[in-house]
């Protein structure tokens, strides 16, 4: 531990505690608490989708698997990225036009079920638990290395944190908290792709051609194959990726923040270019670390290769440089759990307190009321599981958020805006089959069960071969959706026409 690392941390920590110090002032009603009144320009929630998007999967998480796997490491950057495609061109629009707070609000423009509201809220906490283990985990080992305290005790550093700025600053904080941090970690990353580009002589193809040789896996480094030598088990893996961020409710809470669906449209042309800059220059970050770090010290640091990118850090700029990407590392998980939590805690509050439980009566101070429990008890919960499962790299861990969030929510959200026989039935089948699939094909996967110990939570055989289950689970969430409403004599047609109007124009009437 140094002091550069502790000063660089509390001047993070700092900021962060004004930006919330001065956001509680202004979160007086629900809309402030979940969506920052709708008061952020294009580009700001540009930025902060970005900042919500570029995780600890995406900066720690990325960086170790081209690391470690070359390629197959590269896959997570491309899925993600090109999952944004899906977004601009099918959800953004039409869900701003449709929603309120949540994805629920979305689906109950359509269907004014509690049970479809009820369904959509569970399977939006179960995603969101996921992602957080993810984040949390990065996190843990992050402190771990830097201040060579207990894992346990880094995990609650960052529980308690993030749960802070969720409870008195809401979105707003959250919001100037990702924008900062977006802005703190494309600077971290140009100046390490930089670096380590001048290592190979500005050369990309002689970079290419040393960084095979360095590897325990030669020439194969830069071909598939080293992690996934299934090929469906790449395809599934793509799959939930690329469908995967068109159904995360922490991203789709954010097309909330804006005015209109113009707005909506100029926040995802600008998070796209930001992300698609970022993935591109994670070959660098990768490669750099395999390079100049090794592979022996990358997974001696953590087993999963989480410490990468701050190892990679430290050999090309010293401690100076080590200790400003471990703070925007830090940052970055921050913003994202605060992000993660207040989806969390909207569904709870808004969706099961006040629309079912209260039946839409509920005050505003009640839901605020409600929206805070909710935060302590969501952070709470993500980080008991995250205790357990600190062997496991944070890229994959998102990759199964984003498989649950691609079965569960994107059929449905499809379905709403662009089948017009869809109805209450089909909804609550579709979400449920995707969700509870995508859950019991993990739970007997590779992941969870293995005949390597130590490389799973259980030590077996596993009875399902794929570690993703996009594949399987994507397909049943639109079966599921389309059996249910076939299958049952509910006619939802009537407002069906007004949801169309009013997903491509947003006019909701006088």
């Amino acid at each position: 531990m140094n002091a550069t690392v502790i000063t660089l941390f509390l001047i993070i920590v700092l900021t962060t505690l004004v930006i919330t110090y001065f956001a509680a002032k202004r979160t007086q009603t629900t809309g402030d608490f979940y969506t920052a009144g709708g008061g952020l320009t294009g580009w700001q929630n540009g930025l902060a989708i970005a900042g919500d998007y570029l995780s600890a999967a995406s900066f720690l998480g990325i960086a170790g698997a081209i690391a470690l796997y070359g390629f197959d490491g590269f896959f997570y950057s491309i899925g993600f990225l090109i999952a944004y495609l899906v977004v601009m061109f099918l959800v953004a629009e039409p869900l701003r036009n449709l929603g309120k707070y949540t994805l629920a609000d979305m689906i109950n423009a359509r269907f004014e079920a509690k049970k479809v509201r009820g369904v959509a809220a569970f399977s939006t906490i179960t995603i969101v638990i996921f992602y957080m283990i993810a984040q949390l985990v990065g996190a843990g080992a992050l402190i771990q290395l830097l201040f060579g305290i207990d894992y346990w005790i880094a995990v609650l550093i960052v529980g308690v944190m993030m749960t802070i700025y969720v409870l008195f600053g809401g979105m707003t904080a959250t919001s100037w908290v990702q924008i900062i941090k977006a802005v703190l970690l494309m600077i971290g990353t140009v100046i390490i792709a930089f670096l380590v580009f001048a290592r190979f002589d500005f050369n990309i193809l002689q970079m290419f051609s040393e960084v095979k040789n360095v590897t325990s896996h030669g020439a194969d480094y830069l071909n598939p194959g080293l992690r996934y030598t299934f090929p469906l088990d790449t395809l599934s893996l793509m799959l939930a990726l690329v469908l995967g961020t068109a159904g995360l409710p922490h991203i789709l809470m954010r097309f909330f923040t804006v005015k209109d669906a113009k707005t909506a449209r100029t926040s995802v042309v600008t998070a796209t270019w930001i992300v698609g800059i970022f993935y591109v220059l994670t070959i660098f970050l990768g490669f750099g670390a395999a390079a100049f770090v090794g592979e022996s010290n990358i997974l001696a640091a953590n087993p999963a290769g989480n410490m990468a990118a701050p190892l990679l850090a430290e050999v090309l700029g010293g401690d100076l440089l080590m200790s400003f990407v471990s703070a925007v590392a830090f940052a970055t998980i921050l913003a994202v759990v605060a992000g993660l939590v207040l989806s969390g805690a909207s569904a709870f509050a808004h969706d099961i307190y006040g629309q079912i439980i209260k039946k839409g009566k509920a005050t505003d101070q009640q839901q605020m009321l409600a929206a805070r429990y909710a935060s302590v008890g969501v952070s709470v919960f993500s980080i008991l599981l995250a205790l357990f499962a600190q062997t496991l790299n944070v890229a994959f861990l998102v990759s199964l958020a984003f498989c649950v969030a691609a079965s569960a929510n994107l059929p449905v959200i499809l379905y709403t805006i662009y089948w017009k026989r869809f109805n209450t039935t089909g909804a609550v089948t579709g979400m449920l089959f995707g969700l509870l699939s995508a859950l019991i094909l993990v739970a007997i996967s590779p992941n969870v069960i293995s005949p390597t110990e130590g490389a799973a939570i259980f030590v077996g055989e596993p009875l399902f071969p794929l570690t993703n289950p996009a594949i399987i689970s994507v397909p049943l969430g639109f079966l599921g959706g389309y059996l249910g409403t076939i299958l049952s004599k509910e006619a939802d047609f009537a407002k069906y026409a007004e949801v169309r109007v009013r997903a491509n124009t947003g006019y909701r009437g006088k």
